[in-house]
């Protein structure tokens, strides 16, 4: 037996950019242990994994050593497959059960929006391993339920940050959000992210990270709508709509690889 998966390029337009996330329809539910070892084979920062039910998609997601609770591009992936595919009519809005409740995407403005939680942060203490691990002077430290968030002085500051990533694996949470104005009039706000406790040194592109910095930023910029850029060495941007407890992503998608998973044993 074979199982079809694709690989898709999010919060891009062009390939070999953005966030790259494998993306496999599942006839039934797999065990969590499988899922996981398909996704370390893939060895992308995500694997998202589907099931469909009768008014919804069961959904998923791995990264090559653990679990996740919310993940953004690879929500976005599994949405551009969805539509691409034809298991969902192009006008259709594709609805996700996941560990962190419903979650929708739809096409519009030649985009697609993801409708996520709100996750804005509150200001908390620095641990020893956050401040030894970033090595770089904080004008702000706060943590919401996943992530810390860290404001640097500068987005030259961001870009170039060199963590040292064993030091901040032992910071606590999922990951470590790095983030400042931008200097450019192309967007709003620039960030990094890193999750080395989660296997994931550096993530290229971070959707779920953006339902903290939209929040963040909004309160700061005083408005509601704001482009994000992600620093990272693939790079990608991340339009953000803030709407009280829940936030909007939008982004575009390409699909760079599609493939058959060899030997599945049914289930």
């Amino acid at each position: 037996m074979t199982l079809p998966i694709i690989q898709v390029d999010a919060f891009t337009e062009r390939p070999y950019a953005g966030n790259s996330a494998a993306v496999c329809m599942l006839p039934a539910e797999r065990d969590a242990s499988w899922m996981q070892l398909v996704a370390r084979e893939m060895n992308l920062s995500e694997t998202a994994f589907l099931v469909r039910l009768q008014d919804h998609f069961d959904l998923r997601w791995f990264t090559p050593s653990v679990e996740v609770d919310l993940c953004g591009h690879a929500t976005l992936a599994s949405a551009h497959v969805l539509w691409e595919e034809k298991y969902l009519d192009a006008s259709e809005p594709a609805r996700f059960q996941t560990k962190s409740g419903l979650l929708t995407a739809r096409r519009d403005e030649g985009q697609i929006w993801l409708d996520f939680p709100a996750l804005p942060e509150a200001p908390a203490e620095t641990p020893d391993a956050l401040a030894r691990g970033l090595g770089v002077p904080a004008r702000y430290v706060g943590r919401n339920a996943f992530d810390y968030l860290v404001e640097l002085e500068s987005e030259d500051a961001v870009r170039n940050l060199q963590p040292r990533m064993a030091v901040l694996a032992g910071a606590g949470g999922r990951g470590v959000i790095v983030t400042s104005r931008a200097h450019s009039p192309k967007y709003d706000f620039v960030s990094r992210f890193f999750a080395p406790a989660s296997g994931i040194d550096e993530d290229p592109v971070t959707g779920s990270a953006h339902c903290c910095l939209g929040p963040y930023w909004a309160s700061r910029l005083s408005r509601s709508e704001l482009v994000g850029y992600q620093a990272s060495a693939r790079g990608g941007f991340v339009r953000v709509r803030c709407r009280g407890d829940r936030v909007d992503l939008g982004g575009h998608a390409v699909t760079v690889l599609r493939g058959n998973l060899e030997g599945v044993a049914c289930t």
